[in-house]
């Protein structure tokens, strides 16, 4: 699916600093920016996906690259800027119009079920939790969300990213391929043991 960023520049978003609604296309008209939009700011792989790109966040400014996190709805949004998960600024899309647009579809019901509770799910979920990371069921369950990268002035999408089930996201290696950066940074992984010591 092709992202025509003219009508998706033209969405507002809540600033949740400054509660101002802004165009989404003013966040990429100066800079390159990383928008992650995340399923919903209770989701506990939510926080644990934005710890991880956190994570690049010095790269990305070194780069002259923004973090964004936009969140589908106010709900739990307190709670998430106080843990600190992302590095970054953080909006809301209260019509879910970016959403939609961007291809991030909405389960069910009935899929959401399977979907929540796939192995993947618990991997990332158990990942998060041995580093500390709660979650909670507040707010829309039903919201799936991605990844878009977008050059700076809008000049092309360098990646546009659909999860298609809940534990779905960008590796840090392709995220920083898709911009064309190197960094040290070494993703976050399930404990390791081994004799002498055990490193998380």
């Amino acid at each position: 699916m092709s992202v025509n960023l003219t009508s998706l520049g033209a969405n507002q978003v809540k600033s949740t600093t400054s509660g101002e609604m802004v165009e989404i296309g003013s966040l990429w008209r100066e800079q390159t920016v990383v928008l992650f939009f995340l399923r919903r700011f209770g989701c506990q792989v939510c926080r644990w996906m934005s710890a991880e790109v956190s994570k690049l966040e010095k790269d990305l400014k070194a780069n002259g690259v923004a973090l964004i996190g936009i969140g589908p709805e106010e709900t739990g949004v307190k709670e998430f800027k106080d843990g600190g998960f992302l590095k970054g600024d953080l909006y809301i899309d209260e019509k879910k119009q970016c959403y939609k647009d961007l291809g991030f579809k909405r389960y069910n019901a009935v899929n959401v079920i399977p979907a929540a509770m796939g192995k993947n799910v618990r991997e990332i979920a158990s990942k998060a939790s041995a580093e500390g990371i709660q979650g909670n069921f507040s707010g829309d369950l039903l919201q799936s969300g991605g990844m878009l990268i977008v050059a700076k002035g809008g000049e092309k999408v360098l990646l546009h990213f659909v999860q298609k089930t809940p534990a779905d996201n960008v590796s840090l290696e392709d995220l920083t391929k898709a911009l064309g950066i190197s960094v040290n940074v070494q993703a976050g992984e399930k404990p390791q043991c081994n004799e002498d010591v055990c490193t998380r």
